[in-house]
């Protein structure tokens, strides 16, 4: 945003809070840097600058005046333990725990916030990255959100970077990924192909059901195992995906109506809750179940070594907690 910008709110917002609104409204721009702009003087409403908590009338002109210019950051090495599953000069696989970002948000303005990634890690334990991504990912080719478990490449340098790059982008490694969805899936296998793009209501979400800005997705799935229990069904399922998209799986699951367990921005229960039974008139306290986490694992990696050529199959077993909570829910069957 170099040039001011100027639009009138409709009376349909009337009521909203203006840094709500304003994050609907300033595409690719999160609630934190729309605070940004308005602690720095840079939105005006009707000619003064007001507060984030305004709420709108309705009809105001707003005016915006600058952009955002959050603190740099840049990745710093931390002692973080890490699972290295390959390595060799060129790049590396790492089992990434559930819980770890991959790289501090480019909207972050707290230093708190770039520390405790998996960047952070990798910086400590190989130095050198490649600066392909930038300062504040280096070596970062694709990503895994925060709650996915599983198998991650890493480039060492430009050059890997480069061929990996173009690697996923022509869909020359395979990835695949278990997870355990809410529901019976009808299918014993198929194919999701439907293109995924932001929410524009809630800008934390993707969606299949927009057509402005979607790209392409394909995601095949397969059964591994059905369970009925007293916490309702669920469907174990090996999902394959073609595209690597935000949030693919978690979306393309959930467009089926078969959300990913755990997974509560798309609509999986925060707990599950076993109904009370009984006998001869005795009913048991109903039981309740959590998993603090999404049931999403990448499991498998396939692909053309860049350098060596070599073919590289690597695969990362569930943990523990996920084989827990497996264990759990089939022993209340």
């Amino acid at each position: 945003m170099t040039d001011v910008r100027s639009f009138s709110v409709p009376q349909e917002a009337a009521g909203q809070r203006l840094d709500q609104f304003l994050t609907t409204q300033l595409d690719g721009v999160s609630r934190s840097r729309v605070q940004l702009l308005l602690d720095q003087g840079d939105v005006l409403v009707d000619g003064t600058r007001p507060k984030a908590s305004y709420r709108l009338r309705g009809g105001e002109s707003i005016s915006i005046t600058g952009e955002p210019h959050p603190a740099p950051l840049k990745a710093v090495a931390e002692d973080i333990p890490l699972s290295v599953v390959f390595e060799d000069s060129n790049l590396a696989v790492i089992d990434k725990p559930a819980g770890m970002m991959v790289h501090a948000g480019s909207g972050a303005t707290d230093d708190a916030r770039s520390r405790g990634t998996l960047v952070n890690a990798l910086l400590h334990r190989f130095q050198l990255l490649s600066s392909t991504s930038g300062e504040l990912r280096p070596g970062i080719v694709h990503r895994l959100d925060k709650e996915t478990s599983g198998l991650i490449i890493v480039a060492k340098n430009d050059r890997t970077h480069a061929a990996l790059a173009r690697m996923f982008s022509g869909r020359e490694i395979r990835k695949t990924y278990i997870a355990l969805v809410h529901g019976a899936v009808e299918k014993q296998k198929g194919t999701i192909a439907a293109a995924i793009g932001r929410d524009p209501v809630r800008r934390t979400r993707m969606t299949t059901r927009v057509q402005e800005n979607a790209r392409t997705a394909v995601s095949h799935y397969e059964v591994v195992r059905r369970l009925e229990t007293r916490f309702g069904k669920f469907t174990l399922v090996r999902v394959r995906i073609e595209t690597g998209r935000t949030h693919q799986i978690r979306v393309h699951m959930a467009s089926l109506g078969h959300p990913v367990v755990g997974d509560t921005l798309y609509g999986a229960a925060g707990q599950l809750t076993a109904g009370p039974t009984g006998r001869q008139g005795q009913n048991r306290e109903s039981e309740k179940l959590r998993l603090g986490r999404n049931f999403l694992h990448a499991a498998e990696l396939e692909f053309t070594h860049p350098a060596t050529r070599r073919l590289l199959a690597l695969q990362s077993p569930l943990p523990a907690a996920l084989e827990d909570f497996l264990k759990t829910l089939e022993s209340h069957g």
